[in-house]
């Protein structure tokens, strides 16, 4: 080297940069982060090996410095490790192994179930066949009656968080949402709206008070009817569409669907709780007890093989999974307004227990305060106008004692955005309301 030169910087070479990066990131010395299952906002969901035997686990790390993470979210976190826990030991119920945890994350390290959802499999392949229907329709039953007479509620039942282990088993999981018996009022009914509409029962979006354990058998009504046909029965990618086939039962059945079948689906998806089946009714039934020939003896634990069930999927059904409808509602959102080219939010739904009178009477009386004066009233509709803004309200009966109502905005989209004031229609409407429907305003 020439004197005053300088030692130029050291590198390391590229076969060290390689094994770098190539070497796995050991989490608390106890386990080896994998390849990445699904990602929330908060969290991610990691498969993983244990240090100690090599066992595949799956580990939810979640991020409490997330901005995404508040009070309500960390509820029900603790929420889902509670239930998990209490739920150990039934076979199609998701199993939590340990909970970790440092000053940045929470690891929660559950059973691996190496099948996928179930949401995936209808949307990639259509339909089951009845025999596999039944098989994994009877394990799903098994395990709520289980969690109901554990004091659990699931109340977000939906195929996103309905897994299948290596062997084709039902595994749920996703407990978030769930309800202990503690959370029952005086009257012994639970009062929190949750879960995912096309999948949520009436009675819980009406919050009047509710079984867990009947709004759970509506979303096995719902489940149990996209397995055998492939689509949502209630299929609208608006929610308020949606809302009023739930009211009149406006679905169909494809010509394969057998009679025994039909029967416990309509049975389930009755909008009345009072009189919809029980699950412990629904394991009475014809279809529910006939044996499938995909059974085998269970005495020495043996289970058939995951490729003996997709095998049985129907692959040439025509109809088969309408994937975007099913996406569409997965979210628990109306999408409708993707499609709006505007910036300006152009509508508000909300449900209500008041009289069809005492909306219209709290409606006229709110416009007038803000400067709304009524134009013309056909039948649930209102129509009042401020200058160049018109708001139409139309009011349904989606249920008994239950209004949804719609408000929506028209105008240039270019002078008034400010004169349609979301903030006091909310306001005022409050005394009327059961829930929002859209938080947009």
């Amino acid at each position: 080297m020439e004197p005053g030169a300088t030692m130029p910087p050291l590198r390391p070479s590229a076969a060290v940069t390689a094994t770098a990066a190539a070497s796995p990131t050991i989490l608390l010395g106890r386990y080896r982060l994998g390849r990445v299952l699904g990602r929330g906002s908060f969290a991610k969901v990691y498969q993983a090996f244990s240090i100690v035997d090599s066992s595949a686990v799956a580990i939810k790390i979640i991020d409490k410095k997330s901005k995404s993470l508040n009070a309500v979210t960390e509820a029900q976190v603790l929420r889902e490790v509670s239930a998990m826990r209490l739920l150990q030991s039934h076979p199609n119920i998701l199993k939590i192994h340990e909970v970790m945890a440092t000053r940045s994350k929470i690891y929660l390290v559950m059973e691996l179930a190496a099948g996928g959802e179930l949401f995936s499999i209808i949307a990639r392949r259509g339909r089951f066949t009845e025999a596999s229907t039944r098989r994994l329709f009877q394990q799903l039953i098994s395990a709520l009656i289980f969690c109901h007479e554990s004091g659990v509620s699931h109340r977000d039942l939906k195929p996103q968080n309905i897994l299948l282990d290596g062997e084709g088993n039902i595994k749920i999981s996703d407990f978030g949402l769930s309800a202990l018996s503690e959370q029952l009022r005086d009257d012994g009914l639970l009062h929190t709206a949750c879960g995912t509409p096309a999948f949520t029962a009436p009675e819980v979006v009406a919050r009047r008070g509710y079984s867990g354990s009947k709004a759970d058998a509506w979303s096995c009504g719902v489940i149990l009817y996209m397995l055998l046909c492939g689509t949502l029965p209630f299929d609208d990618s608006n929610i308020v569409s949606m809302y009023r086939k739930i009211a009149k039962r406006d679905y169909q059945f494809p010509n394969w669907v057998s009679r025994p079948a039909r029967y416990v689906i309509n049975q389930l998806l009755d909008p009345n709780p009072g009189s919809r089946m029980s699950l412990e009714a629904l394991q009475g039934t014809t279809w529910f007890k006939k044996s499938s020939p995909l059974d085998k003896s269970q005495s020495d634990g043996s289970l058939y093989e995951m490729a003996a069930l997709a095998k049985d999927y129907d692959f040439g059904c025509g109809s088969s999974a309408n994937a975007f409808n099913i996406i569409s509602l997965s979210s628990g959102l109306d999408l409708s307004g993707l499609f709006e080219m505007s910036n300006v939010q152009r509508s508000m739904r909300l449900t209500s227990s008041a009289s069809f009178e005492n909306i219209k009477d709290k409606v006229r009386e709110l416009g007038g305060r803000l400067g709304y004066a009524v134009e013309k009233m056909k039948g649930g509709n209102l129509v009042l106008r401020k200058r160049a803004s018109v708001m139409i309200v139309e009011v349904w009966e989606i249920a008994p004692s239950l209004m949804l109502v719609e408000m929506k905005w028209e105008g240039d989209g270019g002078g008034y955005p400010d004169e349609i004031h979301w903030g006091e229609w909310r306001a005022g409407l409050e005394e009327l309301l059961c829930s929002w429907h859209n938080d947009e305003a």
